[in-house]
């Protein structure tokens, strides 16, 4: 498939309007131009519309486009932007963070390094607190001197996979075409998924990503973002939930062991949480992906433990 740009800059945002300037301006500095920025607005309620729309009709060399749909989280407006990006790699792009200067052309540039795109999905730069400090641990330090990248599967995030885990958050740049094919999946009533659905989903099927040490993305969490929602954002999204761990301990080949202690802290945290959101045992059954009587068992047990809890009190 022939693309129009190198990369679509996408950034979802939602009630933003006070801090996207940051990321804008971000945008204008980059040292590669050959990209667009798509901003799908997830139904906000203030000035974004009003703002972005001033920026469209700024001296800019590269295009703005603004789209604006009804609230549904982030991950319904990634799919929608995979279907409208015109950029061979896909990259997502917070609107509470911002971009180093030379962020794209380091992109560009360690894309250009796989000599054989067969079996990759894209490449992951490093986040960082400023453009020359991040929280993550560098590759050099687990891998010796002179790291500068890896090729690995996205499961190498996990201890269940490897002793040299890539911790923290990265910041993924995908290939559009490969991307479009996991898209990730959408439940009535709920607006949260986990990215590493779709990451471990193409690591099942074989794809690596080259996984670099340089800093192109500047990581600040702020009160309303997603990441400082903690438990609650899995609490409110139970399905979306489910298919993240299910699915990780599938591919991962989890031992039964390990598989019933996944089922009972998700019953526990799912019937034990506020009334409003609080499942049922077949809901937590059918969800989770275990048998119904071993639910009805986690109950017994769960009331069996605060019993005898109560007695040595």
């Amino acid at each position: 498939m022939d693309f129009k740009y190198k990369i679509t800059l996408f950034t979802p945002t939602y009630n933003r309007a006070y801090i996207l300037d940051v990321l804008y301006r971000s945008v204008q500095r980059q040292t590669f131009r050959d990209f667009e920025w798509i901003i799908m607005d997830d139904g906000s309620s203030d000035n974004t519309e009003e703002l972005v729309k001033s920026w469209i009709n700024d001296d800019n060399d590269f295009p703005i486009r603004f789209y604006k749909t009804k609230n549904g989280g982030k991950c319904r407006a990634i799919n929608k932007g995979l279907d409208l990006a015109e950029g061979e790699l896909f990259f997502i792009m917070d609107s509470d963070d911002y971009l180093t200067d030379d962020s794209l052309e380091t992109v560009v540039k360690w894309e250009a390094t796989i000599a054989d795109k067969t079996g990759f999905c894209g490449v992951a730069g490093n986040r960082g607190s400023s453009p020359t400090e991040t929280p993550n641990t560098r590759l050099w330090q687990m891998y010796g001197e002179g790291c500068e990248y890896i090729d690995e599967y996205a499961y190498v995030r996990y201890p269940e996979y490897t002793d040299k885990i890539i911790d923290g958050e990265r910041a993924g740049v995908w290939y559009t075409e490969i991307h479009r094919k996991y898209k990730y999946p959408e439940y009535d009533g709920e607006n949260f998924l986990t990215p590493c659905i779709v990451w471990n989903r193409m690591a099942k099927d074989g794809y690596k990503i080259r996984i670099f040490d340089d800093i192109i993305w500047i990581c600040e969490y702020r009160e309303d973002g997603l990441t400082m929602q903690g438990n609650m954002r899995f609490i409110k999204n139970p399905q979306g939930h489910a298919v993240s761990i299910r699915e990780k301990a599938e591919f991962l080949n989890y031992p039964l062991k390990e598989k019933m202690k996944m089922w009972y802290t998700y019953y526990c945290d799912h019937t034990f949480c506020d009334e409003k959101y609080r499942l049922t045992k077949k809901q937590c059954a059918e969800y989770i992906g275990a048998p119904i009587w071993f639910i009805y068992a986690s109950a017994i047990a769960h009331k069996l433990s605060g019993l005898i809890k109560k007695i040595r009190k």
